[in-house]
C-alpha cells in the first residue's frame, strides 16, 4: 500500500474518530497499526539491552512471513482482528 495509502487510512481513521467524538476508540479501531508500532519498539529496546531479538523481523507482519505465512492470510487475519474490534467497540458505545 505504500506511505500514501497507509497515510491516507490514519488519516481516515483520525478524523472519523474526532467528528464521531469517539477520538478515545481511534486506537482500537487501528489496532493492528498500534501491534505492528508496538512491535517495533518492543524489538528494539530487547535488542540494544539484550543483543537478542523477540522477533523474528519488526513489524509484526514481516516476522509472521518468516515463519511461513502467506502474504494474503497475515492480510487476512488482520481484518478479521480489525474487525472484531472494531464491531466490540461499535457494540459497547450502543
Amino acid at each position: 500500500m505504500g506511505d500514501t495509502g497507509s497515510l491516507y487510512l490514519g488519516g481516515l481513521i483520525a478524523i472519523s474518530g474526532i467528528f464521531s467524538g469517539n477520538t478515545l476508540f481511534i486506537p482500537f479501531f487501528g489496532i493492528m497499526f498500534v501491534l505492528s508500532g508496538i512491535s517495533v519498539i518492543v524489538q528494539v529496546v530487547h535488542f540494544k539491552k539484550t543483543g537478542k531479538r523477540i522477533f523474528l523481523m519488526a513489524p509484526l507482519h514481516h516476522h509472521f512471513e518468516y515463519k511461513g505465512h502467506s502474504e494474503s492470510k497475515i492480510v487476512f487475519a488482520y481484518k478479521l482482528v480489525t474487525l472484531v474490534v472494531g464491531l466490540i467497540c461499535i457494540i459497547t458505545v450502543m
